[in-house]
């Protein structure tokens, strides 16, 4: 069997909450439309995505039991893993029955019916929760990831189309002026512009310093 990393719960659970999301709104366009040339196309959609979603929710929940039993995890994850696998379970629970339901009444010819609805707002509502707290489980909690970013360093640098670059330092960032330690006598020349009086380069290796001492050759 194929290895899917961590395991084929993310992939069945996206069929589930897709499938199953598909068919809400299109039994609800049905019923609020009804004399709209598409309903019946509408409504047809509606129950093969139930019928179709139900029937992949079995191996999602299949599937998010090994995941419940094989994850790492530590204790407020655990937690966390409990609620959404106990929202899961009663999420299937409420739509297995709809999708049989929806299966008899079709068969039968029968319309769609307000409580059919109401029933189905209710088992939409329970599977979104339970994918909010299935994405809470990665996202908040980091179940299920191989590795998380390292920092490397005291940052890294993104490079700009126009060939600038950043860097993300641990020190923010200020485009404030570094401060002169020294104020140096200024004069004007006749070319208008400014220059030091005296400016001072700093020693490099070699160099040496005036040494009254030190005789000078001229």
């Amino acid at each position: 069997m194929i290895e899917i990393i961590p395991n084929w719960h993310p992939i069945f659970v996206h069929f589930t909450v897709a499938l199953l999301s598909i068919a809400v709104v299109f039994f609800i366009l049905g019923a609020a439309l009804p004399k709209h040339k598409w309903r019946e196309q509408w409504l047809a959609v509606a129950h093969w995505n139930l019928w179709v979603g139900a029937a992949i929710s079995l191996f999602t929940a299949t599937a998010g039991w090994f995941a419940f039993n094989s994850v790492d995890h530590d204790t407020p994850s655990h937690e966390a893993m409990i609620e959404h696998r106990n929202l899961a379970l009663t999420t299937l629970a409420v739509f297995l029955p709809i999708a049989v339901w929806s299966l008899a009444r079709y068969r039968a010819g029968k319309p769609v019916q307000l409580i059919f609805l109401a029933a189905l707002l209710v088992a939409q509502g329970l599977l979104l929760s339970t994918a909010w707290h299935g994405a809470e489980l990665v996202y908040r909690h980091g179940l299920g990831v191989m590795s998380l970013p390292k920092k490397e360093g005291d940052g890294h640098a993104h490079q700009h189309s126009d060939g600038s670059a950043h860097g993300h330092d641990a020190a923010p960032h200020t485009d404030a002026p570094a401060p002169h330690t020294q104020e140096q006598p200024m004069h004007i020349e006749g070319d208008g512009h400014a220059h030091d009086e005296k400016m001072v380069t700093p020693e490099k290796p070699g160099d040496h310093v005036d040494d009254p001492a030190r005789p000078h050759n001229h």
